[in-house]
């Protein structure tokens, strides 16, 4: 997936500022897909200069003009075409991993603080996640509805961090009986 497409998502539902996007990315997506507020503008300025975007400006008393963007008929149709692509599966490149992996060269406790570390990382996450979904389940029928494709990414993050802790738990029980 590319950054553009994220934004194109989320430009689909609303019009908005670079700083509303990345807002928006990061409370709705940001459970899966990290992008900087660089990164955001600098898709911005090329999708504009694609036409995928028109950009209007808003007078703001004391501050530069707010930039807002909104999504263009050429816009539209780029995203509908990517989105009737097949996905491809994300290949991991995760340092732990490689740092387990060469575990022979390093001492247990250190092994032990760095699960701990990210184990504590990846408990913050569920907690967020779980009430993110708790705050889904409230919804009325029809918003429920309006939101059910997001509630099934929010699902798999959920899944995805109780797995990562349930094999949290397999290392660190590897570790105690070795």
């Amino acid at each position: 997936m590319s950054l553009k497409h994220a934004i194109l998502v989320l430009l689909e539902t609303e019009s908005g500022s670079g700083y509303d996007l990345l807002k928006r990315f990061r409370e709705h997506m940001g459970y899966f897909w990290n992008a900087s507020h660089q990164q955001i503008y600098q898709q911005l300025k090329w999708m504009h200069e694609a036409g995928w975007l028109t950009l209007r400006t808003e007078p703001q008393q004391g501050k530069p003009d707010r930039k807002v963007y909104e999504l263009t008929p050429t816009g539209h149709n780029a995203l509908l075409d990517w989105l009737a692509e097949t996905s491809k599966p994300q290949k991991v490149n995760d340092s732990l991993l490689v740092r387990l992996y060469g575990g022979h060269l390093r001492e247990a406790d250190n092994i032990r603080a760095d699960i701990a570390h990210h184990r504590k990382l990846y408990e913050q996450n569920r907690a967020a996640l779980l009430s993110i979904e708790q705050h889904y389940l409230a919804l009325p029928e029809a918003e429920r509805q309006r939101y059910r494709f997001p509630y099934l990414t929010l699902r798999r993050g959920i899944l995805s961090v109780q797995a990562w802790l349930d094999w949290a738990d397999e290392v660190d029980a590897f570790l105690n009986h070795q």
